[in-house]
């Protein structure tokens, strides 16, 4: 489906799992990298979750896993295709290989093309030389070909390591959503992935985040919890406060603090999400009542949307 064919202006959602009523999409295809250079923060739950959303509204979408430990791939039930090395995203970069040829479907409306686990031997082939063509094989490869004819959104997993894939995920993407889970690295895990990957590819290219995460929260926010002090630091941020989702917004920390508001922002951690991974089945598939849902679903019409857009 090309982009001049997908939806566009004030649309109906029939999600059950919508926090809207209508979304504003902007019709445009789409590529978004789901990335930060810290592990632990819940990046391959995120992207599995983010595609699962986009295909549930009826959208064409491929997932793809660049992160060699596989964790999305494994986790959507692709063991053999991860030990498999015969045939990988290597021979599109390298052999000449249709993208497609490495694409399967994972029954779940959504499309894959697996990690593998030569992914760094793979990545140690790629031309150390000029700073910038090294790192866009994926987008002259794989999303080039495929975003807008074949899939209206190309949703990628990143490593959480500075490296010739994580460059290639955000050279073909070039909108990114940044998770971010408490505890005391996190603003530093933000600042790192802004220092060290996008500020230097603002040189050649425009670079968006669409969307901060606060990831796998869990404690109260009306004590000072590293719930709490992530929130904060995210909410009261002047250059960050547009990329906050309508699930992480907070804007009365007095009202919390005297117990007139109750909220419990952010994507909390759940047993559903944890046992959906065991399961090999993204959420809306293990556990369609979970109330995390809503979460990824607005991470979805953000995608559409192209920005976060505030409830009215």
């Amino acid at each position: 489906m090309s982009g001049s064919d997908s939806k566009n202006s004030i649309d109906r959602t029939n999600s059950p799992n919508s926090p809207y009523d209508s979304v504003q999409t902007d019709g445009n295809s789409r590529a978004v990298s789901v990335c930060m250079l810290k592990g632990g923060v819940g990046k391959s739950t995120i992207a599995v979750n983010l595609a699962r959303q986009l295909a549930a509204h009826e959208h064409d979408v491929l997932l793809i896993d660049l992160d060699p430990n596989g964790h999305a791939s494994v986790g959507l039930g692709f063991d053999d295709q991860y030990h498999n090395t015969e045939e990988t995203i290597g021979d599109v970069f390298f052999n000449d290989a249709d993208p497609t040829s490495v694409v399967y479907d994972t029954s779940y409306a959504f499309d894959i093309l697996p990690s593998s686990e030569d992914l760094e031997q793979v990545e140690r082939e790629i031309v150390v030389g000029d700073v910038f063509q090294p790192s866009a094989l994926l987008k002259r490869e794989v999303v080039d070909p495929l975003l807008g004819d074949t899939y209206d959104y190309i949703v990628t997993d990143s490593p959480a390591y500075r490296s010739r894939l994580t460059d290639n995920a955000l050279v073909a993407t070039a909108n990114l959503v940044l998770p971010l889970a408490p505890g005391n690295e996190a603003m530093a895990g933000l600042e790192r992935t802004i220092e060290r990957q996008i500020s230097p590819l603002r040189q050649h290219m425009d670079v968006d985040v669409l969307s901060l995460v606060p990831n796998m929260l869990s404690g109260r926010i009306d004590q000072q919890t590293q719930d709490r002090q992530l929130l904060e630091r995210l909410n009261s941020h002047d250059n960050l406060q547009d990329r906050i989702p309508n699930f992480a917004r907070i804007t009365d920390w007095e009202a919390v603090d005297a117990g007139d508001l109750k909220p419990s922002p952010g994507i909390r951690d759940r047993t559903s999400i944890t046992k959906a991974y065991g399961e090999r089945k993204p959420l809306l598939d293990y556990d369609p009542d979970c109330d995390q849902l809503q979460c990824f679903d607005e991470l979805a019409h953000i995608v559409e949307a192209g920005e976060v857009v505030r409830h009215v």
